[in-house]
């Protein structure tokens, strides 16, 4: 219980829930256990198993306190059936049964009731944590892992954590109060019978936790492979164009079923364990039950003055009432085993660490006024170095392009500015000031991101574009489609800037999805731009439109353009021409054009005039 244990500290805000759980768990219990008692002096009217005594007993010691009260409550009985009649006393009797069970049942209710805020309150906090995690966490974390299995632990998993929660009070509460009341009172009625129920329990709980041994194991098991199928659906429907383009079909649904049957199989050994738990304490406590009738019905029909036919009935409701918790123990230690093991699969997340977080003293940086420099930057993804020793300082209000083959570096430097990964030597700064020791907020505030695949929401056209500013007028959004182009469609659309434009922006074309990113970066306003691309995947039509809106974009900010298509960025202020993560040509259009090097040749392959 290890990883169960650091779950537990999510429900100290709703402690006051736990302690009303405790406290109404105390009394069903207690209430179980004198449902049952109260049962007795009723039999014993009905049965008239012992001789009625006319005079007020007289307490006499500690040692005769069983007597007593036995000899207390025939007085009692006998007095009233002599003043009102036995009809009347059973009345009543009836009553205090019907009223001891009531309230068995209502704390029963209560511990229910107060127990659903703190399970409900637990799930809602873990989800809220795991999600600012995922918010948090380096991109690079997500590169190694499958989102189905990130989107199985945040549900799934979270779950079966919430069940344990009410697993954990009923293994360490509830049911062991029913117990020890239970036996308390049979040891109270019969020290004799009851001391084969203390050689069941021992034997009962070895079985059990030899059963359970490997449930831990097999639960993980299953809580992968679930993350894993749901990767295969989540990258299904993002695919979906490509696998029917291919035929692909058979070959992903034959790949989904090998899981989902892994799945059934994990799930099949899992439940078979579980199972067991019930009959197996079940099969033990009729083992014992049978011991007490044989063993308690003989002293019965001898004669033996301890117990009588009445208090015999009672006692067996109560060894009976010890099956049920012992059952519910079994069950709820196999829970609490999956409850630790999916802890364990939500910690991972939430004990992950980003390497890419503010220092103390960062501060918070409101303008940009002089530069951003880079000073010999270098970085590796793992092994492979993708930057080597850059250089280079891009003045405000400057154009600076960067062109160059695929795997020459020029995105990692726009991750780099951004910080979504830190340089593995050298640094950025900006007016002289390391981006390390800025806020990533108050950096990211600074700049606007247009990638080549327009990352929209499913949702409006509004809250696609204000995303960094809520509180944005209609006006200011239409400012903004304006700039970029995009207003000419988004006008026409059903509902205007409210309508809706589905998953990822699907009801749209690629050029208005792009022209909508960029107006999203329009809005926020911040004075150095990042353009990662962002005509590459558009066609000739789509690519003038955008590219007249990024020009509008530009007008007197500070604008890294990474390009693949050169004609975008003949008037850029200096063009670095990138190769093995180096610089090997630097200069604006035409100069790099007379050199005839590698720039002159990428232009000549694009078929550029």
């Amino acid at each position: 219980m290890n990883y169960f244990k650091k779950i537990l500290k999510f429900a100290l805000p709703y402690k006051k829930y736990g302690v009303l759980n405790i406290l109404f768990n105390i009394l069903y219990a207690l209430f179980g256990t004198l449902s049952f008692i109260s049962l007795i002096p009723m039999l014993t009217v009905l049965l008239k198993q012992v001789e009625p005594i006319k005079e007020k007993p007289i307490y006499e010691s500690a040692n005769s306190i069983k007597g007593f009260l036995e000899d207390s409550l025939n007085y009692v009985i006998n007095t009233k059936i002599d003043e009102h009649g036995e009809v009347y006393v059973l009345g009543v009797m009836v009553f205090v049964v019907i009223v001891v069970f009531f309230f068995k049942n209502l704390f029963g209710y209560l511990a229910n009731f107060f127990i659903t805020y703190l399970r409900n309150g637990v799930l809602k906090d873990v989800r809220d944590a795991m999600y600012k995690r995922i918010l948090d966490l380096n991109l690079s974390f997500y590169s190694e892992k499958r989102k189905g299995d990130t989107i199985a632990r945040i549900t799934s998993d979270v779950l079966e954590v919430q069940h344990s929660f009410l697993s954990i009070l009923e293994l360490f509460i509830r049911e062991p109060l029913n117990i020890i009341f239970a036996i308390v009172s049979m040891l109270f009625i019969s020290p004799k019978l009851t001391l084969f129920v203390f050689i069941f329990i021992p034997i009962a709980g070895f079985i059990i936790s030899r059963i359970g041994k490997s449930l831990k194991k097999k639960s993980n098991l299953v809580q992968v492979e679930q993350g894993y199928f749901l990767s295969l659906v989540e990258e299904t429907l993002a695919n979906l164009k490509i696998i029917k383009g291919f035929s692909a079909e058979k070959r992903v649904l034959d790949k989904f079923e090998a899981s989902t049957t892994r799945f059934k199989n994990y799930s099949n050994n899992l439940t078979h364990r579980q199972n067991l738990a019930s009959p197996v304490s079940e099969v033990l406590g009729i083992a014992v039950i049978g011991t007490l009738l044989w063993y308690g019905g003989n002293m019965v029909l001898s004669g033996d003055d301890s117990l009588n036919g009445a208090t015999f009935i009672a006692y067996m409701g109560l060894a009976y009432q010890i099956l049920t918790p012992a059952k519910a123990i079994a069950k709820a230690s196999y829970s609490v085993k999956k409850g630790d093991a999916a802890a364990s699969r939500i910690l991972e997340i939430l004990e992950t660490e980003s390497s890419i977080r503010d220092l103390a003293n960062a501060r918070d940086v409101q303008t940009f006024n002089r530069d951003i420099s880079l000073e010999n930057v270098s970085f590796a993804y793992e092994d492979e170095i993708v930057l080597n020793d850059f250089n280079t300082v891009i003045k405000k209000g400057q154009t600076v392009a960067l062109v160059g083959q695929s795997g020459s570096g020029k995105s990692t430097i726009a991750n780099l500015l951004t910080r979504f990964y830190d340089a593995t030597k050298g640094s950025i700064k900006i007016d002289g000031l390391d981006i390390k020791n800025i806020t990533k907020k108050s950096l990211r505030d600074q700049m606007g991101l247009v990638t080549q695949d327009a990352i929209l929401f499913n949702d409006t056209v509004r809250n696609n574009i204000n995303l960094s500013n809520l509180e944005a007028t209609d006006e200011a959004i239409i400012d903004a489609l304006k700039v970029a182009n995009a207003w000419e469609f988004v006008k026409d659309l059903p509902m205007g800037i409210d309508t809706n434009i589905g998953d990822s922006g699907n009801k749209l074309s690629g050029g208005q999805k792009q022209r909508l990113s960029i107006a999203r970066a329009v809005l926020k306003n911040p004075p150095i731009m990042i353009l990662d691309e962002a005509t590459s995947a558009l066609d000739t039509e789509s690519e003038q439109l955008v590219q007249k809106a990024l020009e509008n974009m530009m007008k007197n900010r500070t604008s890294i353009v990474i390009a693949h298509r050169l004609s975008t960025i003949q008037n850029a202020d200096l063009i670095l021409v990138m190769q093995k993560g180096k610089i090997i040509e630097q200069g604006k259009h035409n100069e790099l054009l007379d050199k005839k090097g590698v720039y002159h040749k990428l232009v000549e392959m694009q078929s550029f005039e």
